[in-house]
């Protein structure tokens, strides 16, 4: 087990309009990681991370929809405890062992899209996921799938940047959340005609090489910082909730990945980005893109890709879309999180 240091870590004093999550703060991860959770690209291949799904799999599948379609019930009320999959069931936890204690994501192929109605699949992929972990709400009126499509909206304030085409820089859902979700499930409907392609680091190797080549900004990192809450909360909200990038526990080490957040919250809080903030936001970039650091796994139809969200960040790039209507990306997102309560903010 890595050792941690034994200096405490100062505390930043939030703004008035901003929340407060200074308890999330702990001492510093002082030594590198060196298990599987440590990777780098030369450590991965498809064959890694993907869990094929069997005939037998395919076939609970079909019957999952049959029995759905004689027993119509709102999707939400769904249960995977009303149905038998073992083979399903076999495939999920395989991806969860990596997911935990392993790389931190996986990719499960795949649905019969071509086979089944739309949403029979979506239906499925509910059930499914609470293999991987209790669903909780995406936003904060409730939504608990959400759809990731080009709204045609244009990126900025209160726009998430899943409802657009740009590219999302290296991240972790919802990292200004005040109940950050412990995993993240997609089922790919329609892939993009060209680009929109996901790519995966460690945060841990993240972390060991900020400690290697930044050792004096890797502390900032672990104060509290401004992060932009999207207009994701009650009308008279905050704005903004404070909290630190990186946390340790002495077994693990989680991350609230979202460089422009960050920058983005400090603007809407009308505070100053302090000189050595931006210097740590500025070189944990530069080595999160650094190309032997990440994979890119391309996310096909029927597809479902599951991550770590606490210890891997995830990265999109800008895509052009079908003309077709009908064969534009799309994908639907789940959130899951054992802790707290099922609601927005936990």
């Amino acid at each position: 087990m890595s050792s941690v240091s034994s200096a405490t870590v100062g505390h930043m004093p939030a703004p008035d309009a901003s929340i407060d999550l200074a308890h999330e703060q702990t001492p510093i991860l002082d030594r590198p990681v060196r298990d599987v959770r440590a990777w780098v690209a030369a450590d991965l291949s498809p064959e890694t991370w993907t869990v094929p799904l069997s005939a037998t799999a395919l076939a609970e599948v079909g019957e999952m929809v049959a029995s759905m379609r004689r027993h119509p019930l709102p999707m939400l009320l769904r249960s995977s405890a009303d149905f038998a999959f073992p083979e399903l069931a076999q495939a999920l936890r395989a991806a969860k062992r990596n997911l935990e204690g392993g790389r931190g994501f996986a990719v499960i192929d795949g649905l019969p899209m071509d086979d089944h109605d739309v949403d029979d699949m979506v239906a499925c992929f509910w059930v499914m996921g609470q293999l991987i972990g209790r669903p909780v709400a995406q936003k904060w009126d409730g939504t608990m799938v959400y759809d990731v499509a080009d709204t045609g909206r244009e990126y900025g304030y209160g726009v998430r940047g899943s409802y657009t085409n740009v590219e999302l820089v290296f991240h972790t859902d919802n990292a200004f959340g005040l109940a950050v979700p412990d995993f993240v499930g997609l089922l790919c409907r329609h892939p993009a005609k060209q680009g929109g392609l996901s790519r995966f680091c460690s945060l841990y190797t993240v972390h060991n090489r900020m400690l290697e080549r930044h050792p004096d900004l890797l502390p900032r990192l672990y104060r509290p910082m401004l992060y932009d809450r999207q207009a994701e909360h009650a009308p008279d909200g905050e704005k903004t909730v404070s909290a630190p990038f990186f946390a340790w526990d002495g077994r693990r080490l989680t991350a609230r990945a979202n460089v422009s957040l960050v920058r983005k919250g400090h603007e809407v809080a009308g505070v100053d980005l302090a000189p050595e903030l931006a210097d740590a936001l500025d070189a944990i970039e530069a080595v999160s893109n650094a190309p032997e650091l990440w994979v890119e796994a391309p996310l096909e139809r029927g597809q479902l890709q599951y991550l770590n969200n606490r210890e891997v960040a995830h990265y999109r790039s800008t895509f052009v879309d079908h003309d077709d209507p009908a064969r534009r990306r799309h994908l639907y997102r789940t959130w899951h999180r054992d802790r707290g309560k099922v609601t927005y903010d936990g």
